[in-house]
């Protein structure tokens, strides 16, 4: 399963590394806060050669991610790792053109009085 989810990076953790039985690995993550009416804040990590397009990227910048959620068990306990495999910049307008404006209020929207209520 694929999924994109477009924001601003808020923060770029320190990268991480250490040897494995399949050899060197490196791993770097970094928050996503989205541009909904609500903004939530997304950690997601880059592992391998990924982690060198992340180090392209600056706080504040408007991006695109690409990303498979998995999660797995350990001693009962369930973990959720989102893993970007592209990132990309966005164009900036995405954001703003997401935040769509209420019309303004106008009386004669509002609907006549009647008086059937059954109280």
């Amino acid at each position: 399963m694929s999924l994109d989810l477009s924001g601003k990076i808020v923060a770029i953790l320190p990268e991480q590394s250490g040897e494995g039985k399949n050899g060197r690995w490196v791993k770097q993550d970094f928050v996503v806060e989205t541009a909904d009416q609500f903004p939530k804040k997304v950690c997601f990590s880059t592992w391998g050669d990924k982690v060198a397009d992340l180090k392209k990227l600056k706080i504040g910048e408007e991006v695109t991610i690409s990303f498979n959620p998995e999660s797995r068990e350990f001693n009962s306990k369930w973990y959720t790792d989102l893993r970007a495999w592209k990132i990309s910049k966005s164009s900036g307008q995405a954001s703003s053109e997401s935040h769509s404006e209420i019309p303004p209020f106008d009386e004669k929207d509002i609907p006549e009085e009647t008086d059937d209520l059954p109280f």
